[in-house]
């Protein structure tokens, strides 16, 4: 019976918690969801119309049919990001953490509720831009389950890199320093414009050692069922990254890294 109390009040914290990550994006959905849909529109019609007719990134895949996957998958790691960054962070600036930090809370228990308000917002900006970009040029999956599959890896990773983000920044430059010169970079490097087998074989090998490429190469073999590496090799390598970075995440909540002061 104690237990189940537990369990019970587990989920109550974990509810409150996720409910209110929800509520903050969904609050703003101009901002959080439709502007970065708008723009990742943008780049389709500005390089569909440029290169449509002069690449060919895939055998038999059209270059506006190639592009809408990395963008998608883009937006979503860029959005689940930003999510639990910017929740922790401005949780720290008003002061409101100290709540948090003051209540029976686990650090298990905060980590699902940062990561599942990232998982939502990711994911609601990924479905919207894909049926955004379905009234340009529609892209079906081709297996559900390895789109589903780096979504989720996508979403985990990148929120956890957020709460690690977030912990450590004092001030909302230091969030912006970690986005421009990490997340941008990797993800803009990650072959969501090209393809890596366009490359020179130097910059391919570079390629390998980013963990984005993999999640935007598995991701795009979800709709093609084509990729320029093994999708298996792409889920063990960002199974890999999504649990050293969610482990490393819960240990900063734990010990309460720069979370004190």
């Amino acid at each position: 019976m104690i237990k189940k109390t537990l369990n019970f009040h587990s989920l109550l914290a974990i509810n409150a918690l996720l409910s209110k990550e929800i509520s903050r994006f969904a609050k703003v959905w101009v901002q959080t969801i439709l502007a970065p849909v708008i723009s990742s529109v943008l780049f389709l019609i500005i390089f569909s119309y440029l290169l449509n007719n002069r690449i060919e990134p895939l055998p038999g895949i059209q270059y506006s049919s190639f592009l809408i996957p990395g963008l998608i998958m883009m937006t979503l790691q860029q959005n689940a990001f930003a999510n639990s960054s910017s929740s922790l962070t401005q949780s720290k600036i008003t002061g409101n953490l100290i709540f948090l930090m003051l209540s029976p809370m686990t650090p298990i228990q905060w980590f699902v509720g940062y990561i599942g308000g990232a998982v939502a917002r990711g994911v609601a900006c990924a479905i919207s831009l894909w049926l955004f970009c379905s009234f340009f040029n529609y892209v079906p999956i081709s297996s559900f389950i390895w789109v589903f599959t780096f979504s989720i890896l996508a979403c985990l990773s990148m929120g956890g890199l957020g709460i690690i983000a977030g912990i450590y920044a004092e001030k909302w430059d230091q969030v912006s320093a970690f986005q421009n010169f990490l997340i941008n970079p990797l993800t803009l490097l990650a072959g969501v414009f090209y393809s890596t087998q366009s490359l020179p074989s130097l910059w391919q090998t570079v390629s390998r050692f980013n963990p984005f490429f993999y999640l935007i190469d598995g991701f795009r073999y979800g709709f093609f069922l084509v990729s320029d590496v093994s999708p298996y090799r792409s889920l063990f390598i960002c199974s890999l990254f999504t649990l050293l970075i969610c482990g490393l995440s819960i240990l900063l909540i734990s010990i309460r890294w720069r979370l004190k002061s």
